[in-house]
């Protein structure tokens, strides 16, 4: 398995582009249909205390705070990400270099929300994150997880014919879980796979309660402005869990 310090340095090599990617260009996935998902999963956030795992260069954290938030820390272990979120922060977003897996810094039952886009998935033990982020959640406080699918984070390739048209995509070595090794605006670095039964059996391990499992799709609107999201119309590439602290 690859070490933090080799994780690290893949997201650093990466973070240039990402975050040109995110402020200047149009990120398909997040701008076309996962945003408004996220968004409406975490509801009315108004006067709340937010906690975001794995916040990159903060555009999520951004978007809270602009819904009314009262607070928002985004932690990352991504050094050029933090840097990079904190040039464009308010009075009311904070942004620290952290390892979400180990959250010691932080009080028991500290924030009434904490949101994971896309970090458990890259992250290798995700439920140390799950067991922290239950710990500093207030009683009755949301932890609202975006996630690659583990349907298509198994393999996910697609097969295709002669002319090189998407015929189905394939589900493979669905049961071994572990490193997958992709490619981002060509820089390539690491992410996890497990099983759909192992995120859920550790959420309830911990003590949250599953109140939503969503499985987004995009709008016909939507399609048509960001017609290279037609793939989330045929397989489900991403998932969202809606857990609460009892």
């Amino acid at each position: 398995m690859r070490s933090i310090k080799d994780l690290k340095q893949e997201w650093k090599n990466l973070a240039p582009r990402w975050i040109k990617e995110v402020r200047e260009g149009k990120n398909s996935v997040r701008n076309g249909f996962l945003d408004s998902v996220m968004l409406d999963a975490c509801g009315n956030v108004e006067g709340l205390s937010i906690l975001d795992c794995g916040c990159g260069e903060g555009r999520f954290c951004r978007m809270l705070v602009e819904r009314g938030a009262k607070y928002v820390l985004g932690l990352d272990l991504c050094e050029p990400m933090i840097k990079a979120a904190r040039e464009l922060q308010s009075e009311r977003d904070e942004y620290r270099v952290q390892d979400v897996q180990n959250l010691s810094s932080i009080n028991d039952e500290t924030f009434d929300l904490a949101v994971s886009y896309l970090n458990q998935c890259d992250i290798p033990d995700f439920e140390a994150n799950n067991r922290e982020v239950f710990r500093v959640l207030k009683k009755g406080g949301r932890f609202i997880i975006a996630n690659l699918h583990p349907m298509r984070s198994a393999t996910g390739k697609w097969c295709r014919n002669h002319n090189g048209e998407k015929l189905h995509a394939i589900l493979d070595n669905y049961f071994d879980e572990g490193e997958r090794h992709c490619e981002m605006l060509g820089v390539k670095f690491t992410n996890f796979h497990r099983s759909l039964s192992t995120y859920l059996n550790n959420f309830i391990k911990t003590g949250f309660v599953i109140k939503e499992i969503i499985e987004p799709t995009v709008s016909v609107d939507k399609l048509k402005e960001y017609p290279d999201l037609d793939d989330e119309l045929r397989v489900p590439n991403f998932i969202v869990y809606v857990l609460e602290k009892p």
